[in-house]
């Protein structure tokens, strides 16, 4: 089953706290079935479900499975399901998620709406797995009572008011991540400025603000343009130049919402560079390259999007304050990496399983360790590549190993030794450093086999040598230290 496209058409009712409306589904089917199931939360009251435009029987229950016995031969289907109900609440968005009825300070109504770990199906019928993006992409017809404004992915094609209500019409042509088919709805007002990519491309810059933070929302644009600037340089072109850049204040934290990032820092600024840097800004907006346009096939690969987004993070700090702050920053990383579970806990994990604190920094440090073995040349054009080559972005989903066998490919030797150590395992690099006369030295891996290489300060100065199983002798009046500006994560064992 490949879904194509979806449409949810929904009234959003802020004082009853209520949806009710309808998704169409367009899909695919690549062989017959006798069964068409779809993920949906178990409050909604599902009404009525249309098959190729005909009414047909369904069952629903406490499982989020909606089944329905229909026989079709492969080809194209369309179903369409009307549904209501109160949705699930956000117990503490974005980490746990859901709706949030919120108000702003003026008690205005103020609705978010995040669901990375519990899916899309919290608020529409669909196939809830990152495997399966719509190719076509998605339209939203969100009704809200006049006053309000509902921002949401893509292009605003139609605003249109009756009878005391506005309907937004959102439209997306891009594949889009179910957890990023949402919307918020709040007293808004647009504060727009234009950017002008690489290509040349003009795109609009949208900050949907809330009406008492309005002054502030120019700086934070500008903010913004200066991050689009440092990922493009890495990453390439703005993924959906041929919609908009935008961002939507939220009353949670924030999230990668594709085209429309949610930000509630506030506006919170430290300094890098003697320059404004709001790091959830930055963050958010790396999505837009790793998540939205590079998505991860299945939870297990989840580092992909976290942990080089993470990295992307730290490329920001290296364009503003420069190498050293760049380096300052992983070694942090490095010393805040917890090691309780492999960052890949291989193919069967669910969303839940998958999220840990290490798919963000320990990911991040792996691929500075990465960036030291290749090389800056070699390292910065494969991780361009990654972020821009078609098989690997936008309809196509990757894995871990696709990431591995791309490195390897453009190391010339295969990477998949460190791959399995630093993102299959919770082990660091053990290295074995023994003193076998007054100045002299044996320096080993013991647990990589695998030839790396690493830098040694010993009594004449830093030297780089190449680590593996094999014993290097080394000399110096004092004890070697390794890797002293931390580019592996690492136990050096001094015997």
């Amino acid at each position: 089953m490949d879904i194509r496209h979806y449409t949810i058409t929904l009234n959003i009712d802020p004082q009853q706290k209520y949806i009710k409306g309808n998704t169409e589904i367009d899909l695919i089917l690549t062989q017959s079935t006798q069964i068409l199931l779809f993920d949906l939360w178990h409050n909604f009251k599902v009404s009525e479900i249309l098959v190729n435009g005909k009414i047909t029987s369904f069952q629903f229950g406490d499982d989020d499975l909606i089944r329905i016995p229909k026989e079709l031969p492969a080809g194209k289907v369309n179903v369409k399901i009307d549904y209501e109900g109160a949705p699930l609440i956000a117990e503490r968005a974005p980490w746990t998620g859901g709706f949030q009825w919120e108000k702003d300070s003026k008690s205005n109504p103020w609705i978010a709406v995040t669901c990375q770990a519990e899916g899309g199906k919290i608020f529409f019928p669909c196939k809830d797995h990152p495997s399966d993006e719509p190719n076509e992409g998605a339209d939203l017809f969100l009704t809200v009572p006049n006053g309000l404004i509902a921002a949401g992915p893509g292009l605003l094609v139609k605003q249109s008011t009756k009878k005391g209500q506005t309907t937004f019409h959102w439209k997306t042509n891009y594949t889009i991540s179910n957890y990023c088919l949402v919307f918020n709805i709040g007293k808004y007002k647009k504060v727009s400025r234009e950017y002008t990519t690489v290509s040349g491309t003009k795109v609009p810059m949208d900050f949907y603000v809330l009406e008492e933070n309005e002054s502030k929302a120019m700086h934070e644009l500008d903010l913004m343009a200066e991050a689009c600037r440092v990922l493009v340089k890495y990453f390439g072109e703005y993924p959906w130049a041929k919609e908009k850049i935008g961002l939507c204040e939220t009353p949670h934290l924030g999230m990668e919402h594709q085209s429309l990032i949610a930000y509630g820092n506030k506006f919170k600024y430290t300094k890098v560079g003697n320059e404004d840097y709001d790091w959830l800004l930055v963050h958010e907006f790396g999505h837009e390259w790793w998540a939205n346009k590079v998505t991860n096939r299945n939870w297990a690969d989840m580092w992909i999007q976290e942990g080089i987004c993470s990295f992307a993070d730290a490329l920001h700090i290296r364009e503003e304050g420069g190498e050293q702050e760049y380096m300052k920053w992983m070694q942090r990383t490095a010393l805040n990496t917890q090691n309780k579970l492999p960052i890949v806990q291989g193919d069967d994990v669910d969303s839940d399983k998958a999220y840990h604190p290490d798919i963000y920094g320990k990911a991040a440090f792996f691929m500075h360790t990465l960036r030291y073995v290749m090389g800056d040349d070699l390292f910065f054009a494969t991780l361009k590549k990654l972020a821009t080559e078609p098989q690997y972005t936008y309809d196509n989903t990757v894995t871990t190993n696709d990431v591995e066998k791309l490195f390897s490919t453009a190391n010339g030797k295969s990477l998949k030794p460190l791959f399995d150590l630093f993102l299959r395992t919770t082990d660091k690099l053990d290295i074995s450093v023994k003193q076998i006369d007054t100045d002299k030295y044996i320096i080993q891996s013991l647990n990589l086999d695998y030839e790396i290489p690493i830098e040694v300060m010993t009594s004449s100065g830093m030297q780089k040598i190449r680590l593996s199983k094999t014993k290097t002798a080394l000399t110096s009046a004092t004890v070697p230290v390794i890797d002293p500006n931390v580019f592996y994560l690492k136990r050096v064992i001094i015997e």
